[in-house]
């Protein structure tokens, strides 16, 4: 192909992208009772958590016809992050000034869900996260507009401090366990960690720090953090890195005899179906995962019922991004439909913070609920083990093992 031709291709790809990345769902722009904006990567890295949070919305405009009484009618618009900061504050400025958008919803990313939050007061929006996991989000920096629909890092580690002090007696009972982390090198990482630290403290966990790793996002080689665990040995490395970043870590362990030696766990992320399906046989028995949804926990109908209409819509089993995204939209929703008009921004923060409903990720006999004074979700938290398990092709290992830890506020 000539150059000539080759950049006219270029240049309608460029032009066009836009375009295709923003999406529309839900009521029309006439009937719409409220609208809201939707951000999530819907390209490259991360993509598959923008549409497996897409999916999800679906699932809830059409739960939201069946199951409740007088629904808003809801208008729901989606655009591409791109993962990058300065993007996503313009799209969110779009979304009110020409969507009149009264909610915005998503970002994968923890840093740059901070800096949306420092714009939303003054937009006059609510700001429903529902995957950005940064305990600072709803501790040091929560904003009152800011309210998070699924676990974040201190909840993850608080349950994670219990499993370990029940499942590492063992050497507790000798002496202090021997740590080692490896996180990402942005605000995600540095919060897990310090959540980390803070819960074995408060629940008396004795442990040494060996080692603290801090790869880049996107990192390609993982031989160098590979060796420093190796060298400082210890009994449990704590990996919290999530996505491609955890997958392409696990695949280049496979050469060492790392695992031989030392116990590894991910507690926010690695249990996440993607990351199961993508390994397959790759993906080691006995690692220490969780998420913040399973398609194998818990048991109940409600959950049966999401995995089966999520495969059914999409082709492929859910990652945890859907379930939040989908509860993202029923929060809005239940924050319509428990306000009156006008519905001020006040009514609106006052009923989200006494938010409680069934999600699918709720046990038998619980349900999550909001926690007023940090506009967090409170959920159970359910640990487990890597084990062979085929009934979720492609994925040919699934967590088994569960140790199953209520919100903290309760255990107190």
């Amino acid at each position: 192909m000539n150059v000539f031709l080759t950049g006219i291709l270029l240049a309608a790809l460029v032009w066009s992208a836009p375009a295709l990345a923003r999406q529309e769902f839900g009521a029309s722009k006439e009937e719409a009772d409220l609208n809201v904006g939707c951000l999530y990567p819907l390209s490259g890295y991360g993509v598959d958590f923008g549409q497996d949070s897409v999916v999800g919305i679906e699932l809830a405009l059409e739960d939201l016809k069946t199951a409740y009484g007088n629904p808003p009618k809801i208008r729901v618009l989606v655009d591409d992050t791109k993962l990058k900061t300065s993007r996503s504050i313009r799209l969110v400025r779009d979304f009110v000034h020409k969507d009149d958008v009264k909610y915005v919803c998503g970002i994968v990313s923890s840093g740059i869900a901070l800096e949306v939050t420092k714009v939303i007061e003054e937009l006059g929006v609510i700001f429903i996260g529902t995957d950005n996991a940064s305990s600072r989000l709803t501790g040091a920096a929560l904003q009152r507009n800011y309210f998070r629909m699924t676990n974040n890092t201190a909840q993850t580690m608080d349950a994670a401090a219990q499993y370990i002090k029940d499942s590492f007696k063992t050497i507790l009972d000798k002496r202090p366990l021997r740590v080692a982390f490896i996180g990402p090198d942005y605000d995600y990482g540095y919060q897990n960690w310090r959540d980390f630290r803070r819960a074995m403290n408060e629940q008396n966990v004795p442990y040494t720090t060996v080692a603290a790793l801090w790869p880049n996002l996107f990192e390609v080689d993982f031989s160098p953090y590979i060796r420093s665990l190796q060298q400082a040995k210890p009994d449990l490395i704590v990996n919290e890195q999530w996505g491609d970043d955890f997958i392409t870590f696990l695949r280049q362990v496979q050469d060492t005899d790392l695992l031989s030696h030392s116990e590894l766990a991910n507690f926010g992320s690695g249990g996440d179906y993607d990351v199961l399906k993508e390994l397959g046989n790759e993906m080691p028995l006995g690692l220490i995962l969780s998420a913040r949804h399973h398609v194998n926990w818990p048991l109940t109908v409600e959950n049966k019922r999401f995995v089966e209409r999520f495969y059914k819509r999409a082709g492929h089993y859910p990652s945890y991004v859907a379930q939040g995204a989908y509860s993202g939209i029923l929060a809005i929703a239940y924050a319509h439909m428990h306000t009156q008009p006008p519905r001020d921004i006040e009514q609106i923060r006052q009923t989200l913070s006494t938010l409680r409903f069934k999600l699918p990720e709720d046990p038998k006999g619980f349900s999550s609920y909001m926690d007023p004074k940090t506009h967090q979700i409170q959920q159970v938290i359910s640990i487990g083990r890597t084990v062979k398990d085929h009934r979720f092709p492609p994925a040919t290992r699934l967590l088994g093992h569960w140790k199953d830890y209520a919100p903290l506020m309760e255990r107190k």
